[in-house]
C-alpha cells in the first residue's frame, strides 16, 4: 500500500498512482486530524472524494506517531497527548478519539489505537505498551460506529515472542476483521524481525488479513510473506524517489552519481512504467541536479511500479509453490544486511 500521509501520495496524482498498479493507499489519522481536520474532510465528502482516490483506503490510528513523535507526546492509560509538530497546539488521542476521527474520515479499513514502543527497549516498557494496546483495542471495538469500515486489531510485544502471543491471545477473541503486526522496523536488525515473524505471523487467524505495518525493504517483505503476512505499507518508494534513489531488481540506483550523466538507458529495462518507457537515466539525473520537481515525480512513479511488479510476482510464485524464484528474478530481495533506512515522520 503506497502511503498518502496527508491524503496525497507525494508528487503523484491518483491517475498516475493507479497506473502503477496500486489498488489501495494508506492515509494518516494523526496528520489529517491536525490538517485539515476530520470535520473538514467529512464536509468535503470523506477521504475518497476529498483526495480523488476511488479505490480502497486504510487509515492508521496515530499509534505510530506515539513512537515517531515520542519527544512531542505524553502517554498514560487513557491515551496520548501530543504537542503538534505544526504549531505546538495540543492534540489528545484516546482510543475513542482515534476511532471517531477515522469514522469521520471514512476509510474502508481503520486501525485500533495502539502504543508502538521503540526497539531496543526495556522489557517493562514493552510489557506496558502491550498491556495498553490490548486495553485500547477493547475500547476501540466498543467505540467503532460504522459497519462499512473494517476494524483491524494490532499485535504488539516487541521482539518478545511470549508477549506477542499473549497479545494475540487477547485480541483474537475480540473478532476483528483483520490483524496487524506493529512495532517492527523501528530499529531492530533484519534477522531479529524475521525470527519474530516466523514465530508469530502464522498463528494469526487464517481467514483474516495479516498486515505488517510500516515494513518496506524488499528482503523484509519476502521474509514476511514466507511467515504468512498478506499486506504491507511503507513510504520507501516515494521517499527514495524524492531523494534520487530508484529501486531495481538488482538494487538501488543513485541518480545523482556522475556515472548516469550520459546514460541513455531507462532505470530498468524490464520495467513497463511510464518513466522507463519515456525517459533515460541521464535525463532523470539532469532533473535532480537542476532542482526540477519532475525528477522526484518520475522516480516515485517508477519506484511505486517496482513494488507493485514485485508483489504481483510474489503472488504468482505463491500460487505455483515456487516463491524461492523471487530471489533470482529480484536479487534485491535476497537476505542480507542491505541498506539502513532512516526512520522519521515525513510520510509518503
Amino acid at each position: 500500500m503506497p502511503v498518502g500521509t496527508a491524503a496525497s501520495v507525494k508528487g503523484v496524482t491518483p491517475d498516475q498512482l493507479a497506473e502503477t498498479g496500486a489498488s489501495i493507499v494508506l492515509c494518516n489519522t494523526y496528520h489529517l486530524a491536525l490538517r485539515p481536520g476530520a470535520d473538514t474532510v467529512a464536509v468535503l465528502g470523506g477521504l475518497h472524494r476529498f483526495s480523488g482516490w476511488d479505490g480502497p483506503i486504510l487509515t492508521d490510528s496515530g499509534g505510530y506517531q506515539v513512537f515517531s513523535l515520542a519527544k512531542l507526546n505524553r502517554i498514560d492509560d487513557d491515551g496520548v497527548t501530543f504537542q503538534s509538530h505544526v504549531d505546538g497546539a495540543t492534540l489528545t488521542l484516546t482510543p475513542e478519539a482515534s476511532i471517531a476521527i477515522q469514522n469521520q474520515l471514512g476509510a474502508d479499513i481503520i486501525m485500533c489505537f495502539d502504543q508502538c514502543p521503540p526497539l531496543p527497549a526495556d522489557r517493562r516498557v514493552i510489557e506496558e505498551a502491550t498491556r495498553r494496546t490490548v486495553g485500547w483495542a477493547k475500547r476501540c471495538k466498543r467505540a467503532h460506529r460504522r459497519d462499512d469500515q473494517a476494524l483491524f486489531g494490532i499485535v504488539q510485544g516487541g521482539l518478545d515472542v511470549a508477549l506477542r502471543r499473549s497479545c494475540m491471545d487477547a485480541l483474537v477473541p475480540m473478532d476483528f476483521a483483520g490483524y496487524a503486526i506493529g512495532g517492527l522496523s523501528v530499529g531492530e536488525a533484519h534477522e531479529q524481525m524475521t525470527a519474530c515473524l516466523d514465530a508469530v505471523a502464522d498463528r494469526l487467524p487464517r481467514d483474516r488479513p495479516r498486515y505488517l505495518m510500516g515494513v518496506g525493504m524488499p528482503r523484509d517483505i519476502v521474509a514476511a510473506v514466507r511467515s504468512g503476512v498478506d499486506m504491507f505499507d511503507c513510504v520507501l518508494p516515494t521517499r527514495n524517489g524524492r531523494n534520487a534513489f530508484a529501486f531495481t531488481p538488482t538494487g538501488k540506483l543513485k541518480l545523482r552519481n556522475a556515472v548516469h550523466r550520459q546514460a541513455d538507458e531507462p532505470l530498468d529495462a524490464t520495467c513497463d512504467c511510464y518513466t522507463c518507457r519515456q525517459f533515460s537515466r541521464g535525463y532523470l539525473r539532469h532533473l535532480f541536479l537542476a532542482g526540477e520537481m519532475l525528477g522526484p515525480t518520475l522516480t516515485s512513479i517508477h519506484n511505486l511500479r517496482f513494488y507493485q511488479r514485485m508483489m504481483r510476482r510474489i503472488r504468482e510464485l505463491i500460487l505455483s509453490d515456487d516463491l524461492a524464484r523471487i530471489h533470482d528474478e529480484f536479487p534485491v530481495t535476497r537476505p542480507g544486511p542491505g541498506d539502513k533506512e532512516t526512520l522519521d515522520d515525513s510520510g509518503g
